[in-house]
């Protein structure tokens, strides 16, 4: 009875620590704390610059890569946008998703 135990033990165990595991397409634990924490420090920046719209330019981060999606007035707000991220600590790379607004 006492080996079934370590068994079972074992196998919880091990279907734990698989489940705060990444992959290629899924953040393990750490990581998602980590990109959470990018995410936050980049929309802060955005708050703080009067060049930025934070509440139009959305933020995710995954696996250290932010992407930047939203509108934004004109091309300096997105190039600014853009270097606000890549100098972010922890931002490993930004892919840029920002759209100009249509003038109408």
């Amino acid at each position: 009875m006492s080996k079934l135990r370590s068994t079972l033990a074992i196998a919880a165990l091990t279907a734990v620590l698989a489940a705060c595991s990444g992959g290629p397409t899924r953040e393990s634990t750490g990581e998602y704390i980590d990109d959470a924490t990018i995410t936050t420090r980049v929309k802060t920046a955005f708050v703080r610059d009067k060049e930025v719209s934070a509440m139009d330019v959305k933020v995710e981060t995954f696996k250290g890569t932010v992407q930047l999606s939203g509108y934004a007035d004109n091309s300096t707000e997105i190039e600014r946008a853009v270097r606000i991220a890549r100098e972010t600590p922890g931002v490993q790379s930004v892919k840029n998703d920002i759209r100009l607004k249509s003038r109408q």
